[in-house]
């Protein structure tokens, strides 16, 4: 278990970086200004992470422990059968609360603002699907590769989603239309061979 100061500092440095967000790029956000706005030395930030990266990074891996939670909770509720297509639409509901939830950091993941932080999101939603569709492959055979079919789910829920926020459509419509349409394309077995 980590110290109580290592991870008071942590936060601090997490939360820091977030509230800097709105003003600059992450790629133009320095060391040395971070570590002006929390507080705290660059000695203290380098005995931590190794650059901005590091921390940004693990920002991320704080988030999948949630989402993951979150996705748990939603398959002990409303799936104790293990339906591949409820685990897909748990998926999508754990990414869009967790999405929504943390808004004050994912709003600037979009590849315009934070192209880095863009690409570092959408990895982390592909292998997560991609691990939930080599799960799928033991019970079913896929016509596509797992990576390829999460490619599809993920690149057309986030079109979906994005296209959704340009036509300015509320989030619980959104988050019903988004699971319709991933429950249809799922339940008409297209990525199955029969």
């Amino acid at each position: 278990m980590e110290d109580r100061r290592i991870t008071k500092t942590k936060r601090n440095l997490k939360s820091t970086l977030i509230s800097m967000l709105p003003e600059q790029p992450f790629e133009q956000i320095s060391i040395t200004e971070l570590c002006a706005r929390a507080q705290i030395s660059r000695i203290t930030f380098y005995s931590h992470y190794s650059d901005k990266y590091a921390l940004v990074d693990e920002i991320f891996q704080d988030m999948v422990v949630l989402g993951t939670e979150d996705y748990e909770r939603k398959q002990r509720k409303n799936n104790p059968g293990r339906d591949e297509v409820l685990s897909y639409c748990n998926i999508l509901d754990a990414i869009m609360e967790l999405y929504y939830s943390h808004f004050d950091f994912f709003h600037y993941t979009a590849p315009d603002k934070n192209p880095y932080l863009a690409f570092a999101f959408y990895s982390i939603v592909l292998e997560t699907v991609e691990k939930h569709t080599k799960r799928m492959e033991r019970q079913s055979r896929l016509k596509y590769s797992p990576k390829r079919i999460a490619g599809f789910l993920c690149y057309g829920i986030i079109g979906f989603i994005n296209e959704g926020h340009a036509e300015r459509i509320p989030v619980e419509r959104q988050q019903k239309e988004a699971k319709e349409l991933l429950m249809g394309i799922l339940r008409s077995r297209v990525l199955i061979q029969l």
